[in-house]
């Protein structure tokens, strides 16, 4: 009895530091990149990073970046994990946030979801979703062999490997469905890491982008940065990664559950049912600044943002690069 009680609070403390440490990375990193963006092809970082939102107030991409950089860094140091975990680890959340980053930065609204890219790619137009969405899939994939299996046949790695690289990359496309208002995507993946954090096999893996997301949040919150696709994709691709040391059970409950509500997004707006149910939308709307009024009825459509969401930002098409083409949350 002593002994498990030693052993349950080792792991609270490794869990703690974990958390501490991502925390302190992603602060650090956010105050580096904002004190001065990094530019990008001969243009000054304010250009790449900064875009004006509905309210015309300006926001960053590089909560983003800052949480890439924070749970990487934290992740490596972070005690509790084995060598193959923390390179799965590295890998998911490194690769995840830069192929966000391409679609945040290189991006188009034309085509929209799995379907939308997908179709584009039938009819021979590569688009930087399709880049994401076959790089996420093989970088799961990737992220899921270095990670192991406990499985003692071949057939059996195999059938883990497979599984757990679509939890991976599932993950973090949903995790970017989420990321259409102040805050909620940080919100499910803490509401949904929590657990994680608690389960001794997938504890040393959640940790650290745990503690990063959440020293963010403020600032996702205010509107003065948001996630995208960069910081979004590489926090689901985390979360899932450290689903991947639960249970065969599990892991396969999971995998269903982000295979529905994937699918769901083509059809069903998240947003909608979340402002449609009270609970769902009180924490939601928890600690978020008052809705914007609506535009004038005479403003014209040039105006207006080109998503429904609040919190997107609103680039005109000759501004240059931006948008978000796998994260629609259809109307």
């Amino acid at each position: 009895m002593n002994r498990r009680i030693a052993s349950g609070s080792a792991r609270g403390a490794r869990l703690l530091a974990g958390m501490g440490l991502g925390a302190v990375a992603a602060r650090a990193a956010y105050v580096a990149l904002t004190r001065r963006p990094p530019g990008l092809n001969g243009l000054p970082g304010e250009e790449v990073w900064d875009r004006t939102n509905h309210r015309g107030e300006p926001v960053t991409l590089l909560e983003g970046p800052a949480l890439v950089a924070g749970a990487a860094a934290a992740g490596l140091l972070a005690p509790g994990a084995t060598g193959r975990t923390r390179a799965a680890a590295l890998l998911a959340g490194a690769a995840s946030g830069i192929l966000g980053g391409y679609d945040d930065l290189a991006g188009s609204a034309s085509s929209r979801g799995f379907k939308g890219h997908l179709g584009a790619l039938a009819r021979g137009e590569v688009t930087s979703g399709a880049v994401k969405i076959i790089g996420i899939g093989v970088t799961g994939l990737a992220a899921a062999a270095i990670a192991g299996s406990p499985a003692p046949t071949r057939r059996g790695r195999a059938f883990d490997t497979v599984v757990n690289g679509a939890i991976v990359a599932g993950s973090a496309n949903l995790m970017n469905l989420f990321d259409l208002r102040p805050g909620r995507a940080i919100k499910v993946g803490v509401i949904t890491g929590t657990p994680l954090a608690l389960a001794r096999p997938s504890s040393a893996v959640v940790a650290a982008p745990l503690g990063a997301a959440a020293a963010l949040l403020p600032e996702d919150l205010a509107e003065r940065a948001m996630l995208g696709d960069t910081g979004s994709n590489a926090l689901g691709a985390l979360l899932g990664l450290a689903a991947t040391r639960l249970g065969r059970g599990p892991r396969l409950a999971v995998l269903g559950g982000l295979v529905a509500l994937n699918a769901a997004s083509e059809f069903v707006s998240f947003t909608k049912v979340i402002a449609a149910n009270p609970v769902l939308n009180r924490i939601d709307m928890l600690g978020r600044r008052p809705v914007a009024a609506p535009a004038p009825a005479a403003a014209t459509e040039a105006d207006k943002p080109d998503m429904e969401d609040a919190f997107r930002v609103h680039v005109p098409p000759q501004s240059g690069p931006a948008g978000d083409g796998v994260t629609a949350d259809p109307a």
